[in-house]
């Protein structure tokens, strides 16, 4: 890393807390390597109230962009001078792109978590999907997963603060793909859920849980919601079994892991950010093997 490291070499960063158990600076690094770019990317640790910093610091560095991950991705968004049209309707970004000094939020979460199912077999058209979660990342899924042919999609989301705005996102989907049925509830109501879950053909965890230092802990309560068949996904992907998946594949259940999530949104990112395809099958073999 060093010896490529120059007074011209372009600055690009993952913000967001944690991040010290983030795959993206190794991935991204590589590829800028194989590729012969003249970036280096690290991981910088954010909290959600510091990300209007972050993000002026990003336009004063003059960095080429950056990907932001849980909690600041709905407080990026706002930050940015323009959104895609998927980060317009999600209220939420992963992806910045500098365009010549304007920032421009993207939102590649969701296509990631479709590719990853993917490249283990499984289509989202026509199926049953059952979302834990109303962030950043779990919108885009949910999305995506409407955009891409999926039939009836249930939101369990806890009834806080945002809970408002993920029957406003339930709303948007039902309006941009005519014929899903979006349904949304309260992810407390553990009832509800094992039932959803067990109608269901995919389930997707798309919160923290299961994240470190919530290793120890799975989002699912009641474990008899489980059965042969049922696609388990996880969007968390340190560690890469989690508590979720381990019960799941307990109980014959198919279970994809986050990691190939993390590559397959960062494949688009890398698109973003520099206009070239990432070596997908060297980094697929050097870090997901």
């Amino acid at each position: 890393m060093e010896s490529r490291v120059t007074g011209h070499t372009g600055l690009m960063a993952l913000i967001g807390s944690p991040v010290e158990h983030s795959g993206s600076p190794a991935m991204y690094n590589y590829s800028f390597e194989k590729l012969g770019l003249d970036y280096v990317y690290v991981a910088l640790d954010v909290k959600e109230h510091e990300v209007g910093d972050a993000i002026a610091a990003m336009r004063l560095f003059q960095m080429k962009g950056g990907n932001v991950t849980m909690p600041d991705k709905t407080a990026a968004a706002k930050y940015m001078d323009e959104l895609s049209p998927a980060a317009e309707i999600i209220g939420a970004i992963n992806t910045i792109v500098n365009d010549d000094g304007r920032l421009v939020g993207h939102i590649t979460d969701g296509e990631g978590f479709v590719n990853n199912l993917r490249d283990y077999g499984i289509d989202v058209r026509g199926k049953k999907i059952t979302v834990a979660g109303g962030g950043g990342a779990a919108t885009a899924i949910q999305v995506q997963c409407a955009l891409d042919g999926a039939e009836e999609i249930s939101i369990f989301n806890k009834k806080d603060a945002f809970f408002e705005r993920t029957l406003q996102t339930a709303d948007k989907i039902r309006k941009a793909v005519e014929g899903v049925v979006v349904n949304v509830f309260d992810l407390d109501d553990v009832a509800k859920m094992t039932e959803e879950i067990r109608s269901s053909d995919i389930f997707a965890n798309a919160t923290i849980v299961g994240m470190k230092p919530m290793d120890g802990e799975s989002v699912v309560k009641d474990l008899s919601a489980f059965h042969e068949g049922l696609v388990v996904a996880d969007a968390v992907y340190n560690p890469q079994e989690t508590l979720l998946l381990r019960q799941a594949k307990e109980a014959g259940c198919v279970c994809v892991p986050g990691k190939g999530m993390l590559l397959w949104q960062g494949v688009a990112a890398f698109k973003l950010f520099t206009g070239q395809d990432m070596p997908v099958q060297e980094v697929k073999e050097k870090f997901y093997s």
